[in-house]
């Protein structure tokens, strides 16, 4: 990973201009050269950050396969820079250097993919490129150009479906990639497995930095893997101001936006800031910043909101586990192993803690309904008395247990219930120190928000050791 250089120069280079740069090593080659030309041809112009981007995006190996053809390409760039004409007029050059390429451009929303829609409508009616392009469909919905060649570039919204049954797909685009939850994703992916391009499949993310709110846990893993240096196979550009300086430092136009000022004048950028008054969202999508994370370092969080599955078919297998999180709460996890061979888990009683008055008796029904064993380090002499299925956990399983947690999580075996409270207690967990032993466990004393995850490790603990069994009822 590569950070901006205080230097300025006449032309700069991408990767000590922007905030990250991250690409895969092995590139010999690259089809840009190819297109830039054509596009010298065509009218067609690309900007220093354009040029030195787009090297790298079809840069391909000794195998001849983009380098990013597993991982795809990720942009985090803000609005007024030019990305989507740069995105746009590569695409448009590359279906006609390459016949019958065939092209997907999502938005997640409709407004956005029509908006798009008439910038590309716009590229191709140019008089030098009119004559490629065999016809252009407008009707919302069947947004499409296709060129004489064969080649196509088919429009559409998510939120309304859009993608979803397509295959032998080259090249995919997901604008507003910051608003991308997993399932669309996966409807999607599948598109480019029977890909003909000579260099293999391309899927390309571009947004902006997502709010709260935003289901962006697609585009927030991208950027984690490519900050951590594990993004080995996948493209990481990001561009963004200083994200300690002042919002309204005018100093910072010429670091957060290449375009400034030839293509994009001064008073371009100061409308934008008029009209994004809130200064969360002028961070985010006139500066590029990103908000901080906020993580106890344990789990990845980001990994952790790709394994969402709230809908997954119950097990028989089923195991429980139990933390109590001070005097006062208690929280049951449940897990099991499904049809898939990954393991579930969640938050009974809705996600929610009992009180520790009940929480003997709320196992003793769960236990009752589900069959299962109860993992836990409290209530032993309790579970006992009123006879429910009880696995002791002491302090070295439970280090063991922990350990379960990061596997699963770093190896995606794992599925959850995406339940606010296990979220954020993945979010918060951080790490003791260890002991003379090498054991390591999650802190718990003073962090009642991590008790949800402690009650999964436990409930992977036991599963994980055979303590399974029960009904299938839910």
């Amino acid at each position: 990973m590569t950070q901006r250089s205080k230097t300025e120069s006449l032309t700069p280079r991408l990767s000590e201009y922007a905030r990250t740069f991250t690409y895969p090593d092995g590139i010999v080659r690259t089809v840009w050269p190819r297109v830039e030309a054509k596009g010298r041809e065509l009218g067609l112009g690309f900007d220093w950050w354009q040029q030195q981007a787009g090297t790298v995006i079809l840069g391909y190996g000794a195998d001849g396969r983009y380098v990013a053809t597993v991982g795809g390409v990720g942009m985090s760039i803000p609005r007024q820079v030019g990305k989507t004409y740069f995105v746009l007029a590569m695409i448009v050059i590359l279906c006609i250097l390459f016949p019958g390429l065939q092209v997907v451009w999502t938005a997640h929303h409709l407004r956005t993919s029509t908006k798009t829609f008439t910038t590309l409508r716009g590229i191709c009616r140019r008089k030098k490129v009119a004559p490629l392009v065999r016809s252009i469909r407008s009707a919302n919905g069947e947004q499409q150009v296709e060129f004489s060649n064969g080649s196509t570039i088919m429009f559409g919204a998510r939120a309304q479906g859009f993608g979803r049954g397509f295959d032998e797909i080259d090249i995919e685009v997901f604008d507003e990639a910051q608003i991308l939850d997993t399932k669309a994703l996966e409807d999607m992916v599948a598109a480019t497995n029977q890909a003909r391009h000579i260099h293999g499949a391309l899927l390309l993310f571009m947004g902006t930095p997502p709010r709260k709110s935003d289901p962006s846990s697609e585009f927030r893993l991208r950027r984690s893997e490519a900050q951590a240096g594990e993004a080995h196979d996948a493209i990481w550009i990001e561009i963004g101001a200083d994200p300690e300086s002042d919002p309204n430092d005018q100093s910072q136009f010429p670091l957060m936006n290449p375009s400034f000022p030839l293509r994009t004048p001064l008073e371009s950028l100061q409308r934008l800031r008029k009209n994004l008054k809130d200064p969360d969202s002028w961070n985010r999508e006139g500066r590029g910043i990103w908000d901080p994370e906020v993580t106890g370092g344990a789990l990845s969080h980001a990994r952790w909101l790709t394994l969402a599955d709230p809908h997954a078919e119950r097990g028989s297998d089923v195991v429980f586990g139990v933390d109590l999180t001070g005097d006062r709460d208690v929280w049951i996890a449940v897990a099991w192993t499904r049809d898939d061979g990954a393991t579930q888990v969640m938050l009974a009683n809705e996600g929610r803690p009992v009180a520790a008055y009940s929480a003997v008796s709320e196992c003793k029904r769960l236990t009752g309904e589900w069959g299962g064993t109860v993992a836990s380090s409290a209530f032993g002499d309790d579970f006992e008395r009123e006879g429910v299925p009880f696995e002791p956990v002491n302090g070295t399983e439970f280090a063991a247990a922990c350990g379960l947690v990061e596997d699963a999580i770093k190896d995606s075996s794992v599925r959850h219930g995406n339940q606010s409270a296990l979220n954020d207690g993945v979010k918060a967990a951080k790490w003791r120190p260890q002991t003379t032993s090498g054991e390591r466990a999650f802190v718990l004393r003073d962090a009642p928000e991590v008790g949800p995850v402690a009650a999964v490790a436990r409930a992977l603990w036991a599963l994980n050791n055979g303590k399974g069994g029960g009904f299938n009822v839910w």
